[in-house]
């Protein structure tokens, strides 16, 4: 029997920790139930991910400046030729396949802006292109969302309805697809990819560390995006001005290079050596970071995993319903706060809350993070099926 082709697809390898955590997450499950597999990606930073994985990888747009702005006529032609090619370019990549793999992220959503022409369109192609040459595309413990914008919508709708699985990180998403018109009486929620990644070891040592995220609200907040930014800014600002007054260090955490600016911002704003700023480049990172804090204060969904998986005290700063689902999950829902609306006041009160519970709070995570082992168990079984359908067998 030949190996089964595998192709992982998504804006991986392009500086966000999260989106490359579920795909470790997947791969660590392909070498270790599956070595037979051979494994490939198309995806955004193709060099990044082969140096990180060691799997070969293809770059996802023809067009390199996909993902700026394009104010020239030269860079709209090149756009606009690229969607063509990328037809072209993305059926040939699939057809060398027997199954593609689209680990986790939130690629059913727009809860961050998002132009429908961007990645929707690209993960049409793909999903399109395997319903036509008979490959299964596997959209596994992604996220969903309601979606305003109708191109963008229609997309997403037909991605998902194209797909031969899915299967979601929780029930909200697979509500918000049932409600853009999917069947999903067959499809399963499971907890997020990156909780069955390995948590490293640590000592809580009286640090708090921030989770910081550059926000300017999601894809219908395009008219307020600069309010919202500097409203979340100054909150967190205030927040680490406080804790910095009463002796605590504050670690600043980021979850993609984009989140590099609000960490200069906090800086220069609290000059103070008891701030200091993480570099992480991976997920593994990150739980080290969360692993060693006391408490985290996070914005990112996958700032808010690590602490998570590491039994650490936190509060969301959340930015959409999929953050608020993950703490209700995780048992944990009264700690949330809202991201487009920070009061640094109540955001304290919260914070002095989850402190004060905090043995209760480590003694609940721990609880749900064996359940979530065990669900991912089945999850993994599931992609299992995917790989090998039931005219063949596992070997």
């Amino acid at each position: 029997m030949k190996p089964v082709r595998v192709g992982v697809f998504g804006l991986l390898g392009s500086g966000n920790l999260g989106n490359d955590g579920s795909l470790e997450a997947v791969l660590r499950h392909l070498r270790d139930r599956h070595p037979s597999v051979t494994v490939d990606a198309l995806c955004g930073g193709p060099e990044a991910v082969t140096a990180k994985f060691g799997i070969p990888a293809t770059r996802l747009h023809w067009y390199r400046g996909e993902y700026r702005t394009a104010s020239r006529a030269g860079s709209i032609a090149g756009k606009g030729i690229g969607k063509l090619v990328d037809v072209f370019r993305t059926a040939a990549w699939v057809r060398r396949h027997d199954v593609v793999i689209v680990p986790g992220m939130g690629v059913l959503e727009a809860t961050l802006p998002l132009r429908p022409w961007g990645f929707p369109y690209a993960l049409f192609l793909l999903c399109a292109s395997g319903r036509l040459l008979g490959t299964r595309v596997a959209l596994v413990c992604v996220g969903a969302a309601g979606i305003g914008n109708p191109a963008t919508r229609a997309l997403v709708r037909w991605s998902a309805r194209l797909a031969a699985y899915r299967s979601y990180r929780d029930d909200r998403a697979r509500d918000a697809m049932r409600a853009m018109g999917v069947d999903t009486s067959r499809d399963e929620v499971y907890p997020d990819l990156a909780f069955s990644l390995p948590v490293p070891s640590g000592t809580p040592s009286g640090t708090v560390c921030v989770g910081v995220m550059d926000f300017h609200g999601g894809d219908d907040d395009r008219a307020r995006a600069d309010e919202i930014h500097g409203r979340y800014l100054d909150g967190t600002i205030r927040f680490v001005r406080v804790l910095v007054g009463e002796g605590r260090p504050v670690r600043l955490l980021t979850g993609d290079t984009c989140d590099a600016s609000v960490v200069a911002a906090i800086l220069d704003a609290v000059d103070s050596p008891l701030v200091t700023a993480a570099e992480p480049a991976s997920l593994a990172d990150l739980m080290a970071e969360t692993a060693a804090a006391e408490s985290v204060v996070a914005v990112r969904y996958h700032n808010l995993i690590c602490a998570l998986k590491t039994g650490t005290p936190v509060l969301a700063l959340s930015y959409a319903a999929k953050s608020d689902a993950l703490m209700a999950g995780m048992g944990v829902g009264a700690y949330c706060h809202p991201a487009r609306a920070v009061d640094a006041d109540r955001l304290l009160e919260q914070f002095r809350e989850l402190e004060k519970n905090a043995p209760a709070v480590r003694a609940t995570l721990a609880e749900h993070n064996r359940e979530a082992a065990r669900r991912l168990e089945s999850q993994f079984a599931a992609l299992t099926t995917v790989l090998y359908p039931s005219s063949q067998e596992a070997p």
